[in-house]
């Protein structure tokens, strides 16, 4: 056949179905529109009579396009071409427009919409009546109104869609290969389907039909919707769920129905899973399903593997048409075709049994009938929680709000969870205001934390440990209202045990505690160097026996009593003979034997020690070490960086990128680099346990904690935290060689684990702790350096040679040679200029914190002396120390360091003991011999120093 006789025939066809649709229009459909019904029932079914009759002019609009084309091609002498087609160009269309019309035929065949139609007591459907069934005895002439109707509403269309597969097949054998033979042939299998698409959905229409019709009003009131399908009926294809559930059991296109007696339980086919891996199988040769809702599971049972086989496909594919939000095209293939839905989802459901969940509306995602993934949970009573779930539990990172009961405010927990309770790092933001950072366990506070309360009420900021939601073990307490720290041991929220109380003022002291009261002696610090040992009131005044030692030496011993009015008293013996100022009273060090360094901060190392022992997994990395966030925003980057993108900062933190590097980077210059890049980042282990030892340091000795009598303690607590970052990094290169099956290699220099902490890892971190500990040193030898600065003021007063002169130096060292004026203007006006050199490189003591750079500066300062003589000399000159000593008095008085007192003993604190006894040792005592000496030195000739009489 050629184009134009398919073409031809296409068009008859096309005529003679628009015919028989304008008679439809006219004899039925607007009759039947002219009926509107007065009942609730009857005006719900008339809403989709009318749905129908838009459809219907669309496709007859459709149609008739289609047909006007076809006829304007056919009068002119055009060849055709395939855009001619609309069945074809616009095929797509042309699906849809039929899909729609029987899908809402459908819809109105399952409420039995002709039935109650046909039943109308209208004027305007009595007057067509008999019109109509002149018209209806083409399609039968036994059957009732309404299955007429129902025949003519349908068959022709249906009829046409068959004359199409016919017409465009004969089309087809006209076209050469090609595009357009291509195009028909994909229009022909479309078509087809669509002829399966319609007997299905008709079948599927009847059959849930008869079922309403079957069930009694309750559950037809219940259950019938227009949209809804019965797909399978346990009558039909034997099925029994466990237990004795049910009587029958329905499979929906959108929920499975149990029905028992005269109740029913409904299951969302969105939130079914189908186990195909159950493989349970009674001795009496049951077969079974298990089939998986949110908060029930039950088995449905089979006589044989081929009946469970069809009800597993058919769950199957209405579960995965459900989740798609359509059913398939056509509605079912052939048994065994069709891909299993998914087992992840994303749903609502709200939850109705006993439980934590109870009454919860849960919005995310699921896995096999489990809240699973992403997820949000909220109450009726406000509470909601929003983060990970795992395996129907909160687990990873969530943030929950609380109301609180007697206020319109919420506490807001942004933590990690484990198995559905708090565990690991977190922030709680209370509703009175009070801010909570740190670990929890089984919801309670626990472990390391600070809980701080910034309200003008009452401030107060708590750093330390936890226990069981209370304040227990070693912490920090500030309380700003009466400008106080305590440092000290606590139990059940009390301060108990040692305590050491810093105040603004200066004063602190040491006392025994119990249950937050003081109890016993202790010692008391007072800011004018005085020292009170004995029993004394919260309100510092002394009470019963005691000792005062005042700064110049004098001792009262006795009883004191502090009595409104009068003061206070005491009946004692006073000690005159002692003139002399005791450093080991007015610098005691608090603290050392009652908080032993390892004792402190124990909560901070745990977590760090769980992580590695735990194999150091990247999904509990936060929940572990997440201490370095102090934020909100902090802690939403941190989500961030854990789940979606990993970050801008050059080098890859991942765990096993760690790991990894580890493993490359033993070597000890290597190891420098890499220890130095990973403290810096926030997001390596190590940075982030540097980062919380940082936190824990500030808020024991920045600001009222800057008091001298902590000096020891600080530096012994910076020595510590470079020997626990030091096993920390043992621990992780260890699990780096373990998961390569290799083992650590020994130490080939000798080194204690001790020493490399204070060689590699001091030097690193002491720029994080130097304000703090620096600020103690100049405390501690406030007296001392200043002292020495008025030493310093009084030689810089002399001129060059003159102070040479003075400090003996000897005259065949001098550098004059450096000097180009008159020997009267040398020495009375030049100042500042000889050994320059030395002067300018010592003077950068100050622009480092490594007391490792400081020695090398020292050095760099006597090689610089050692040159400047040699050149005056004219030869190598090696300085012996008795020509030393006056030469670095003279370049330390012209340097003017200050806090020198400071600068020095930091150094031999905090040096590599490997360079004890060496050539740092010995130019470092040098420098404290000078800065002694400086101190002691008798400035008499002060009135001398603008003499004209030679040296």
């Amino acid at each position: 056949m050629c184009t134009s006789e398919a073409t031809a025939s296409l068009l008859q066809a096309e005529e003679t179905f628009l015919a028989c649709l304008a008679r439809i229009d006219a004899l039925i459909l607007k009759p039947l529109l002219q009926a509107e019904p007065h009942d609730q029932k009857g005006k719900d079914n008339f809403k989709l009579l009318v749905l129908l009759n838009d459809r219907f002019q669309a496709l007859w609009n459709f149609t008739e396009e289609n047909y006007r084309i076809l006829k304007q091609k056919c009068s002119t002498s055009e060849s055709f071409c395939i855009q001619d087609f609309y069945a074809v160009w616009k095929g797509d269309l042309f699906l849809s427009l039929y899909i729609q019309y029987f899908v809402t035929f459908a819809n109105y065949v399952v409420v039995q919409g002709f039935e109650h139609a046909t039943k109308s007591k209208s004027e305007a459907w009595k007057h067509h009546k008999t019109v109509l069934k002149q018209f209806l005895t083409d399609f039968t002439t036994e059957a009732s109104m309404s299955l007429a109707l129902y025949a003519v509403l349908h068959k022709p269309i249906r009829d046409h869609v068959e004359q199409y597969v016919l017409l465009l097949t004969k089309l087809n054998e006209a076209f050469k290969e090609g595009p357009e033979k291509d195009l028909v042939t994909s229009a022909v299998k479309e078509y087809v389907k669509l002829g399966s698409f319609i007997s299905q959905v008709l079948d599927e229409a009847c059959f849930t039909k008869a079922l309403w019709k079957s069930l009694g009003y309750k559950f037809t009131e219940m259950l019938c919707v227009p949209e809804r399908r019965l797909l399978e009926d346990s009558r039909n294809l034997p099925i029994s769920a466990s237990t004795n559930r049910s009587d029958r059991i329905l499979l929906f296109d959108d929920v499975l129905v149990l029905i028992q007696g005269n109740s029913f339980q409904s299951f969302d086919l969105k939130l079914v899973w189908v186990d195909k891996n159950c493989r349970e199988k009674s001795a009496a040769g049951v077969y079974v399903l298990r089939i998986i809702t949110p908060e029930e599971t039950f088995f449905l049972s089979a006589k044989d593997p081929q009946m469970k086989a069809v009800w597993q496909w058919k769950l199957n594919q209405a579960i995965r048409q459900a989740l798609n939000g359509k059913r398939d095209f056509p509605l079912w293939g052939k048994t065994g075709e069709g891909t299993e839905p998914p087992s992840r989802r994303f749903f609502t459901y709200v939850f109705r049994l006993e439980g934590k969940f109870k009454s919860a509306t849960y919005e995310g995602e699921w896995h096999w009938g489990k809240p699973h993934g992403k997820g949000t949970l909220k109450w009726r009573d406000g509470r909601n929680h929003v983060g990970d779930f795992k395996d129907g539990l909160e687990h990873g990172f969530g943030i929950c709000l609380v109301p609180r009961q007697s206020e319109d405010r919420y506490d807001c927990y942004k933590c990690h969870w484990h198995e559905g309770k708090m565990r690991g790092y977190g922030i709680c933001e209370y509703g009175n205001e009070m801010v909570y950072k740190g670990y929890f366990k089984d919801n309670l506070r626990q472990g390391f934390g600070i809980l701080e309360n910034p309200s003008a009420d009452h401030p107060f900021k708590y750093t330390g440990q936890w226990e069981n939601d209370k304040k227990n073990g070693y912490g920090v307490w500030d309380d700003k209202d009466r400008g106080e720290r305590y440092i000290g041991t606590w139990l059940d929220d009390h301060k108990h045990g040692q305590g050491i109380v810093v105040t603004q003022s200066g004063v602190c002291y040491q006392r025994t505690f119990h249950a937050g009261k003081m109890v016993g002696s202790g010692i008391l610090l007072l800011e004018d160097d005085s020292v009170y040992e004995g029993n004394f009131m919260e309100d510092l005044k002394f009470v019963g026996k005691g000792k005062l030692s005042f700064a110049n030496g004098f001792i009262l011993e006795g009883t004191f009593t502090n009595k409104s009015g009068q003061g206070l008293q005491t009946q004692g013996i006073l000690n005159t003979s002692n003139e002399q100022l005791d450093d080991r009273i007015t610098k005691a060090q608090l603290g050392l034997e009652d908080f032993p360094v390892e004792k402190r901060w124990k909560g901070i190392y745990d977590q760090f020690l769980e992580f590695i022992h735990s194999g150091c997994k990247e999904e509990t990395e936060e929940s572990f070490t997440g201490f370095h966030i102090q934020t909100s925003k902090e802690l939403r980057k941190s989500q961030e960086y854990l789940f979606c993108q990993r970050g801008t900062e050059d080098v890859s933190w991942k765990m096993e990128d760690i790991l990894e590097e580890l493993v490359q980077h033993q070597e000890l210059e290597s190891l420098h680099c890499y220890l130095d890049k990973a403290l810096k980042s926030s997001l390596h282990p190590l940075g982030k346990l540097l980062k919380a030892l940082m936190i824990a340091f500030q808020a024991t000795y920045s600001g009222i904690g800057a008091n001298r009598h902590l000096l020891t303690m600080a530096q012994e607590e910076v020595k510590y935290y470079a020997k626990k970052i030091w096993e920390f990094y043992q621990g992780l290169l260890h699990l780096a060689l373990e998961q390569k099956g290799q083992l650590p290699t020994k130490s080939v220099d000798g080194e204690t684990n001790d020493q490399k902490a204070c060689s590699i890892v001091l030097p690193l971190i002491l720029p994080c702790f130097y304000p703090e500990l620096f600020m103690l040193y100049m405390l501690y030898h406030e007296r001392e350096d200043d002292l020495y600065c008025q030493g310093i003021v009084d030689l810089s007063l002399f001129p060059d040679l003159k102070l040479l002169e003075f400090l003996d130096v000897q005259k065949h060292l001098w550098p004059l040679k450096d000097l180009t004026l008159t020997t009267n203007q040398r020495r009375s006006l030049i100042k500042d200029k000889c050994f320059l050199s030395a002067t300018e490189c010592l003077q950068k003591l100050i622009t480092t914190v490594d007391p490792r750079e400081k020695l090398v500066i020292l050095q760099k300062t006597y090689e610089e002396i050692e040159s400047t003589v040699s050149r005056v000399a004219e030869k190598d000159y090696k300085l012996p120390m008795d020509d030393l000593l006056p030469l670095l008095m003279y370049v330390v008085s012209r340097a003017k360091i200050q806090h020198l007192g400071a600068e020095i003993h930091l150094i031999r604190d905090l040096m590599d003991p490997t360079n004890q006894g060496g050539l740092y040792d010995f130019l470092l005592t040098a420098l404290e011999s000078c800065y002694e000496h400086i101190q002691r030195m008798r400035l008499h000739q002060r009135e001398n120093c603008h003499g004209t009489h030679s040296p």
